[in-house]
């Protein structure tokens, strides 16, 4: 099995799961580099030069419990030392498969050549003008999925900084039809990143229109913004006007505790009564008022 063959989709916030050989610049070099497959936990063994050694006991058997429901969905990397396997990436997925009694687990094998190779590969693939931003987040997602590099330590490598690095990678949070519509039609990140947090029926329903009509990155921010505030306008329940009885209990009980009062009502029944006061000493006193 390939590399072509791995899994599709992102799920993380900054996606480093799968990755969709379809976005991937150097998936047909890594095809011939790569051999996937199932290798006992046995024959695998921790790089003793790895700078990352802490490991939540708590996190590793959260881990653990989703392994024996779902299985490895993501396969760890290695490099092949004598007659043992070497992890370059993928050693928490390794120990939490441990604790949850795993016997195999999915895993790609490549030699320390073709690593070294393939992860140059894809730092030379990044700097291409060429290259659309669905296809760079893939680059970057792979290098800190497959490659053991923090968000920092890839944007060190492809000259970047490291908020345009995850910002980039969130693209790949988006819906496989916004991705595809995106590269097919030259869509640009700027106006594609607003959409980001904005849930599939929104992005459905907005797309077209991007596309079709040309939108600025600015115009889109401002759709979504516009769109976010009438949906939450929507979603709070209005005030009803201020009934007489409701000011007359107002005025009462802001002659009784000194201080401004303001009552608010809504469609349900519902609301809060407003207590203003204009400084510390007003405060202290409708406190003690209260408290008494």
């Amino acid at each position: 099995m390939s590399a072509r063959g791995l899994g599709r989709g992102f799920e993380a916030l900054i996606p480093t799961e799968n990755i969709d050989a379809s976005f991937d610049p150097t998936a047909d070099e890594d095809a011939k580099d790569s051999t996937l497959r199932e290798i006992k936990i046995t024959e695998i063994e921790p790089d003793p030069e790895q700078p990352r050694r802490e490991f939540k006991q708590d996190q590793l058997e959260a881990l653990a419990n989703s392994i024996k429901q779902h299985g490895v969905l993501q396969p760890i990397v290695v490099t092949k030392e004598g007659n043992k396997y070497r992890i370059v990436a993928g050693e928490r997925r390794w120990r939490a498969s441990k604790i949850a009694g795993v016997d195999k687990i999915p895993t790609i094998i490549r030699s320390v050549d073709a690593q070294k190779r393939l992860e140059l590969s894809l730092i030379e693939n990044v700097q291409r003008e060429d290259l659309n931003a669905i296809e760079t987040a893939t680059a970057y997602a792979k290098l800190k999925n497959q490659f053991n590099m923090s968000s920092e330590e890839v944007a060190q490598k492809v000259g970047k900084s490291e908020s345009a690095v995850i910002n980039t990678m969130r693209l790949l949070n988006l819906p496989e039809e916004a991705k595809h519509a995106m590269v097919e039609h030259k869509l640009a990140e700027g106006q594609m990143r607003p959409l980001i947090t904005a849930t599939p029926e929104q992005i459905k329903a907005v797309l077209p229109k991007i596309i079709n009509e040309n939108w600025s990155a600015r115009k889109v921010e401002q759709y979504m913004a516009e769109l976010k505030s009438r949906e939450k306008a929507a979603k709070t329940p209005k005030e009803t006007p201020v009934s007489v009885e409701s000011e007359t209990r107002a005025a009462k009980l802001s002659k009784k505790l000194g201080v401004k009062v303001k009552i608010r009502t809504n469609a349900h029944g519902s609301g809060d009564i407003v207590l203003k006061f204009k400084d510390e000493k007003e405060y202290e006193k409708l406190c003690t008022i209260l408290t008494a």
